[in-house]
């Protein structure tokens, strides 16, 4: 699978606009949800190649909404990237156990998640 559209959930204007000037440098195309609602819906009608999820976002927390994308067939094949301030062992962990690929932490080094990404291609 050759990851091209990628679909940031997150609802900090200011990481949005990060990590999409990371990606598109790139050569990444880009969306975005504000909410774990959004993202969820959004990765069902746009099916991105991957997801980057924020944790921390009222509403449907990101490791609710991750659980929600991988559990459904519909978006089961679409890989997600944790992208969250929350740094913790036991908060990766977690992560993971959602159904998460990997996990970046926030402030996201741009060489660190390009590589991640592209070990999922």
């Amino acid at each position: 699978m050759t990851i091209k559209k990628i679909l940031i959930v997150d609802d900090s204007p200011t990481d949005r606009h990060l990590l999409s000037s990371i990606l598109t440098r790139s050569g990444y195309q880009v969306g975005f949800a504000n909410s774990g609602e959004d993202g969820v819906a959004m990765s069902k009608e746009g099916q991105p190649d991957l997801v980057l999820m924020d944790v921390v976002m009222p509403g449907l927390n990101g490791f609710e909404a991750t659980r929600l994308i991988v559990k459904d067939k519909v978006t089961m094949h679409i890989p997600v990237i944790i992208c969250s301030t929350k740094r913790q062992p036991t908060d990766k962990i977690w992560g993971l156990r959602q159904g998460a690929k990997d996990y970046v932490t926030k402030p996201v080094v741009a060489e660190e998640l390009l590589q991640k990404i592209s070990q999922l291609n």
